[in-house]
């Protein structure tokens, strides 16, 4: 017999949702038949399936360990053998989840018991974009099982995930939900627009005064390619970017950056890049939409192989802020200019 107790990341959902979580190898009419029979139960009571769960519900499943081992997902860690040779399972079950979910020295900027926020470095991806990537997702769990904030065994019916996304080569806040509530909260945020969402990036020319600029995007899924017009076309998504000038490094009369404070106010691909870009001012470093020859004199001069894109701050609706430093490459590209 198996027990379980339903935490704070099961509570809410139907029962056979939870099932499928915990038996994911279990095909649906094997789960309904061991409900009919009593083999699985609801607070010691015959269930449907279909009852939402509280917490502190109890779970039991009436199977034999083989059974259970058979049709359970690899991160319930249950040994099928005793005393060393079940040592040896559960050390091994141990060792693969550790190596799907590796620990790195990450730069956490935030933590509370729902969320965590982290700086995310320029290269990094922030969720898998093949199956062998290894992703800030990945990451974020290896540390909340090293810290201690999250089990092996939860992962069979909760996985913690990233709420925000980045493009590989924009650092900046990268936020997660360590429970269901701060994955719900943070949804709910992102669907309302209610958090806001800053960047900073290093632009070519000028740029005068603060505007909020409207448009419409559209995507070439072929090249991954975005353009905007101010005019809504077929398959067209509205945009909407406010961006502001921070400094204004002039570097010989007809040549000169401007670093903009850029609030990002509806969120869709490349959006920033393109918008600025299809106003003359690409950002620094950017391959795709940006300036060749810009790209070229940064890249000699500083070594500098990345766009100057970073998210650099977070409002939540609460008045809570969240702030990233700028990473060293871009820290360097200002020093150079400023001098």
């Amino acid at each position: 017999m198996q027990r379980f107790e339903i935490g704070k990341n099961e509570m809410g959902q139907r029962l056979d949702k939870y099932l499928k979580k915990l038996l994911p190898k279990a095909p649906g009419s094997f789960l309904y038949k061991m409900l009919r029979k009593k083999n699985i139960v609801l607070n010691g009571k015959k269930a449907t399936g279909s009852e939402k769960l509280a917490f502190g519900d109890e779970v039991k499943l009436f199977f034999s360990q083989e059974t259970f081992a058979g049709f359970s997902s690899p991160y319930q860690v249950q040994a099928t053998a005793q005393g060393e040779e079940g040592d040896r399972q559960t050390e091994q079950i141990y060792s693969e989840i550790r190596k799907k979910y590796p620990c790195i020295p990450l730069e956490v900027i935030y933590e509370d018991a729902d969320i965590l926020a982290i700086n995310k470095p320029v290269g990094m991806l922030s969720q898998k974009a093949s199956a062998a990537d290894i992703s800030a997702n990945e990451y974020i769990i290896g540390y909340l099982l090293e810290s201690g904030s999250l089990r092996e065994e939860e992962l069979a019916t909760f996985c913690p995930s990233i709420c925000n996304r980045l493009d590989r080569n924009t650092s900046g806040i990268l936020i997660a939900g360590k429970s269901l509530k701060g994955l719900q909260e943070m949804a709910g945020y992102m669907d309302s627009r209610s958090l806001q969402k800053y960047y900073r990036c290093l632009v070519k020319g000028q740029v005068l005064a603060p505007q909020i600029l409207e448009g419409w995007l559209w995507k070439d899924k072929k090249d991954n390619y975005v353009k905007v017009s101010r005019k809504q076309r077929e398959n067209s998504k509205y945009i909407k970017t406010g961006y502001q000038p921070v400094a204004w490094f002039p570097v010989s009369k007809k040549v000169g950056y401007t670093l903009l404070e850029v609030h990002l106010m509806t969120g869709r691909s490349h959006q920033i890049r393109a918008h600025l870009a299809s106003l003359g001012h690409p950002i620094v470093g950017d391959t795709k939409y940006g300036d060749i020859c810009v790209n070229a004199w940064f890249a000699q001069k500083l070594g500098i192989h990345t766009q100057l894109l970073h998210a650099c701050r977070v409002k939540f609706p609460d008045g809570r802020e969240i702030e990233a430093p700028l990473g060293k490459e871009f820290q360097q590209a200002i020093a150079y200019l400023e001098c």
